[in-house]
């Protein structure tokens, strides 16, 4: 049985406040920091390393209903520094690739 995984896609915008010596994608390192506070208080599981793909940054996570894993997709999509234009994919572990599934625009209404 597959188990259900929301992945959290933000575009890759360099952050244009910062000098050139500096990280340009720091919400990266936020939203990582979200997500293992998220998974320490039991709300849900990261369930794979983030990584690049095409033009978006993917996290992924699990181990929670789906309200609940598109609640934490949306307040990660909202965090300090973090590029607009987020979604998040509903899908499963079983799915083939990345971004498979159906699509919901983040943050949440």
């Amino acid at each position: 049985m597959a188990n259900l995984v929301v992945e959290i896609h933000v575009p890759l915008h360099e952050t244009e406040t910062l000098s050139e010596t500096t990280y340009a994608f720091p919400w990266i390192d936020e939203i990582d920091e979200f997500l293992f506070e998220v998974e320490e208080q039991g709300k849900a599981e990261v369930f794979d390393d983030g990584e690049e793909f095409g033009d978006v940054y993917v996290f992924f996570i699990a181990g929670a209903d789906e309200d609940t894993l598109l609640n934490i997709a949306s307040r990660a999509a909202t965090l300090n520094g973090v590029p607009r234009g987020a979604f998040a994919m509903v899908t499963d572990d079983e799915a083939g690739e990345f971004g498979v599934g159906r699509r919901v625009d983040l943050p949440l209404p």
